[in-house]
């Protein structure tokens, strides 16, 4: 069986110091090969219906990782297109609880309904801030600005104690983050950061009632007989969350099958210890500059108060990491090693 490094090494060729997966992540070498193939499908005029199999592959491969069977996941776009579908089942004046700074996409959607109750709190205040009358909580597992974890067990407790439904977004934490989706009533992530896959696949986890979700969106694909369903009215909808799926765009479901692949051939929690201590590494060397980061222990997203501006200069050298809400944002992946973490401080020391 092949060692982590090896499998890694044969997969990434970065020609700079990449930090900035919480960005989007490099692309697998046998990706790129399966997104290369899939074009030339179109290219050469040959039919795409072999593609339709890389959806059903993808569904079942991040179930897999979610800990749910496959008819309970579905499969989109993007985070902001599924929020809205929780957004839309929710009656009016509903309490929606949030987190100050959240991602947008998780949030926005409750915030154009115009008729619903959203109140934001403190991260850290989250399980607290749920009371009666709160009927759902959203959240982003680790936020994106600065990488802190949310409290999920304890959100979970309170949110059942309330009768408060949970919509949680893993898009900064599959891939690294083991996570039960089975103890939310939805989850949510884009695939295109950890998962190590393409821009334009969303999955989101939903009850094995489906909640309160209406498929307002259906498109021929929601149908239980996709190619029956292409003209009028849908007969009748998938009997699987893929009611609530739409179209494919199908290069991208090939390119991220290779990238699933590869992602349990590593496993999550082989790639969990090798992220987090390479941000521990980060962190030891920022004290030794006299630097603190904001905390946010047990993440590979790290981020420094006041360095934002330097994303540019350190672009220059060679360094690839973001700027988010003013801070330093460095994120450590399977392709990173000890030696990108010392050129990181090696230039910020200057």
């Amino acid at each position: 069986m092949e060692t982590f490094e090896n499998l890694v090494r044969a997969e990434f060729t970065p020609k700079n110091t990449y930090l900035n997966t919480a960005s989007n992540a490099l692309l697998p070498a046998r990706t790129v090969t399966a997104l290369q193939d899939a074009v030339r499908l179109r290219a050469e005029g040959r039919s795409l219906d072999p593609l339709h199999a890389d959806v059903e592959a993808c569904r079942a491969a991040y179930a897999r990782l979610a800990g749910v069977p496959a008819e309970r996941v579905a499969a989109g776009a993007t985070v902001a297109l599924h929020t809205s579908l929780v957004a839309a089942s929710l009656p009016p004046g509903a309490e929606v609880l949030t987190v100050e700074g959240d991602f947008t996409s998780v949030l926005n959607a409750f915030h154009a309904r115009g008729d619903l109750k959203v109140r934001a709190v403190p991260l850290e205040r989250l399980a607290d801030s749920v009371r009666p009358g709160t009927a759902l909580v959203a959240v982003s597992a680790a936020q994106s600005a600065d990488g802190r974890i949310a409290d999920l067990a304890a959100l979970r407790e309170a949110a059942r104690s309330h009768g408060a439904r949970t919509y949680v977004d893993v898009s900064q934490a599959a891939g690294w983050l083991p996570f039960d989706a089975d103890a939310y009533d939805y989850s949510v992530t884009i695939t295109y950061k950890w998962l190590l896959g393409a821009h334009g696949v969303a999955f989101l986890v939903v009850p094995e009632d489906f909640g309160d979700l209406t498929p307002v969106q259906a498109s021929w694909v929601a149908g239980e007989h996709p190619w029956d369903s292409c003209y009028g009215p849908l007969a009748e909808l998938a009997h699987s969350a893929r009611r609530f799926d739409s179209s494919p765009a199908l290069f991208e479901y090939a390119a991220l099958r290779a990238s699933l692949e590869l992602v349990e051939e590593l496993g999550v929690d082989a790639v969990r210890a090798h992220d987090l201590a390479l941000a521990d590494r980060f962190r030891a060397g920022l004290a030794t500059l006299g630097r603190a980061p904001l905390p946010a222990p047990g993440s590979p997203i790290v981020s420094v108060p006041g360095l934002g501006g330097l994303q540019e200069e350190l672009a220059r050298a060679g360094v690839s990491v973001s700027a988010r809400a003013g801070n330093l944002r460095a994120s450590f992946h399977v392709y990173n090693t000890a030696a990108d973490v010392d050129r990181l401080l090696d230039v910020l020391s200057r």
